[in-house]
């Protein structure tokens, strides 16, 4: 097969590659769609962990073209999206059901192949059926769980007003499971304001662009001085890291989705409004729960499927597998504004 094969950080070789028969208890898919998450430029301008040569890609979406002896879940010719996450089902966190924090887990598109190639062979249990949602909104379900997994687990009450900082692919999507949720008003938070007027256009009420104007004076405006009941942080930066434990109320609630790249220190007043306002942090990582994949999975294509959730409105780019290596490049030196960025390995 042909795969964009990752050989040193942001250094990409179209090439081919051997992809051997599926085993009896997995399947091969032909992958149709495969995005490009912000973890993954991150992994290219900071140190790649995992061994090389690699191929990246673990938000991706086909269907089946061989399967293995013992797999009775799918068929041959199914749509599918893959779920990258391979929990290891023998540490304490996998038998209590709480998969995203198992200690030792394999992961499509950094400790195995992934996406960024035609075919990708993968355990049955790995794969579900997607039914006529398009694949390239499929490739996107494995963001949308991730998302959802922080809505569920911050637990949301109808009428709560909420701030969301940073409103990339990750953010909308947040927005719209808050929107879901019963959330009465979204205030977007941004230093980019074509990425506010997308989060006006998903249903924001209100958005603040924290170079133009002073956060915490629009916040005490926008909530009559209370602040908001939840915040959710989405950008992964230390100043918004910060900023979310500023401007949340008495007894709100801080969810962190974004990853920290930095050190975060913090200044006197935000810790101390920690204790002082009786806040409660919550962190949230990937998108797994019991029965594996979880809620997050299943409903997230059942919305999709009810038109609840719109996502090809956040895909600004597509890219022929051969051209992996100019689609980092765009993303990493930001020479376009994007959303989301695709892979299209194979022609439908």
């Amino acid at each position: 097969m042909k795969a964009a094969v990752l050989h040193s950080e942001n250094h990409f070789i179209y090439q081919e590659m051997e992809i051997g028969n599926c085993r009896d208890d997995e399947v091969k898919i032909k992958v149709m769609a495969s995005g490009i998450c912000g973890s993954d430029t991150h992994k290219m301008t900071s140190k790649w962990k995992y061994p090389l040569p690699a191929i990246m890609g673990h938000e991706f979406s086909g269907y089946i073209v061989e399967k293995g002896s013992n797999v009775e879940n799918v068929d041959i010719g199914e749509r599918v999206v893959a779920i990258p996450f391979l929990p290891c089902n023998e540490c304490e966190y996998c038998s209590r059901g709480q998969y995203s924090l198992c200690e030792n887990h394999g992961m499509i598109g950094s400790k195995s192949f992934g996406g960024f190639a035609e075919y990708v062979n993968i355990k049955s249990t790995n794969v579900l059926k997607i039914g006529e949602i398009d694949f390239e909104e499929a490739a996107m379900i494995e963001p949308l769980a991730v998302a959802l997994h922080g809505v569920l687990n911050i637990q949301p009450r109808i009428g709560d007003v909420a701030a969301v900082f940073g409103v990339g692919t990750i953010g909308i999507l947040v927005i719209q499971w808050l929107k879901i949720a019963g959330v009465k008003e979204i205030i977007a938070i941004d230093i980019s304001n074509e990425k506010l007027a997308d989060a006006a256009a998903a249903g924001c009420e209100r958005t603040i662009n924290p170079l133009n104007e002073n956060l915490t004076e629009k916040m005490n405006e926008y909530t009559c001085g209370l602040g908001a009941d939840i915040a959710f942080e989405c950008a992964g930066s230390k100043i918004t890291q910060e900023q979310c434990l500023l401007i949340t109320r008495k007894q709100g609630k801080v969810g962190y989705l974004g990853i920290a790249y930095s050190d975060v220190h913090l200044s006197e007043q935000a810790f101390e409004n920690i204790f002082r306002r009786e806040l409660t942090l919550k962190g949230f990582w990937n998108s797994y729960s019991a029965p594996f994949p979880g809620e997050e999975w299943t409903k997230s294509i059942d919305f999709i499927l009810k038109g609840r959730i719109k996502l090809k409105e956040l895909i600004s780019h597509r890219f022929k597998l051969e051209d992996t290596q100019k689609a980092f490049n765009m993303m990493i030196m930001r020479e376009e504004t994007y959303g989301k960025v695709l892979i299209l390995p194979n022609e439908e």
